[in-house]
């Protein structure tokens, strides 16, 4: 990561120990604080146990995530597009996401790809990139919104479901290790309250807060978390997936060639 020495938080910061969505409204929209501090609850629990060596950060802006894996990383790697909404000095390579990548086969131990896949609008590309440069045994970690708001208009694409991120899991040679809803019906009601009360004149401000406040607590008590459990499956707010590079998986020479890693290819591990 370029100019690290100047990094500073911004979407996500750290708070009695856990990493939370920021309150600066600059950073993280005032309607945008429950799904954010729920994406933070994901990463802040996964990173300890799945990242590792040298990571790349796809469509990274601000790298938001750099406090929460910087001790667990031998180095970072950073990657945007130069039409993103969030430029910024940290970049190591500025490059469009939908082709192919500026790295060599197996570079990365880790790749995390946060809040971008909706933006993309070759997303089998990206995944058999991501694949591509992921070293045996590295993960990539994803997540994504799925009943949110158009955002980044005009670049906002897709809206997945676990079985679309499923097959694109699958079809590009990696294993699923995880993958879970983010949230479910009280959060959502609670985002789309939130945004569209936002912008009540006097109000606004403390109602969309205080709504998002309640819903929060909510989700905590026995009853709140079972409604959330059992409807986060039919209406998530988002996916939080983890996937790594299996050492049977199978590449391509550039001579077409088919190209083993391990004792088993993809197909004969299912007989």
């Amino acid at each position: 990561m370029k100019n690290r020495e100047k990094w500073q938080p911004s979407k996500y910061v750290h708070r009695n120990g856990k990493l939370v969505a920021s309150r600066d409204r600059h950073e993280v929209g005032v309607a945008s604080r429950l799904i954010t501090d729920l994406i933070a609850e994901a990463y802040d629990s996964s990173i300890p146990k799945y990242v590792k060596g040298r990571l790349l950060d796809l469509g990274c802006g601000k790298v938001p995530l750099f406090s929460a894996y910087e001790n667990y990383v031998t180095d970072n790697i950073c990657v945007d597009w130069d039409n993103s909404l969030h430029r910024n000095e940290y970049l190591d390579s500025e490059c469009d996401l939908n082709e192919k990548l500026p790295f060599p086969d197996k570079e990365f131990d880790t790749i995390i790809l946060s809040d971008v896949l909706e933006h993309i609008p070759k997303p089998e590309d990206l995944w058999q990139e991501m694949s591509r440069i992921l070293a045996i045994d590295g993960r990539v970690i994803v997540n994504v919104p799925f009943y949110y708001w158009l955002h980044e208009q005009p670049h906002d694409y897709y809206r997945y479901t676990e079985f679309a991120l499923r097959r694109f899991v699958e079809g590009s040679g990696l294993r699923l290790v995880n993958i879970r809803p983010i949230g479910g019906a009280p959060e959502i009601m609670a985002d789309i309250f939130a945004k569209n009360i936002l912008g009540l004149p006097l109000l606004g401000h403390a109602i969309a807060v205080f709504c998002q406040w309640l819903t929060a607590r909510f989700v905590e008590t026995r009853v709140g978390e079972k409604i959330s459990g059992r409807t986060s499956h039919s209406f998530p707010l988002g996916y939080f997936l983890i996937a790594e590079k299996p050492e049977n998986v199978q590449e391509e020479n550039s001579d077409g060639t088919v190209m083993k890693h391990g004792s088993l290819n993809l197909d004969e591990s299912r007989t």
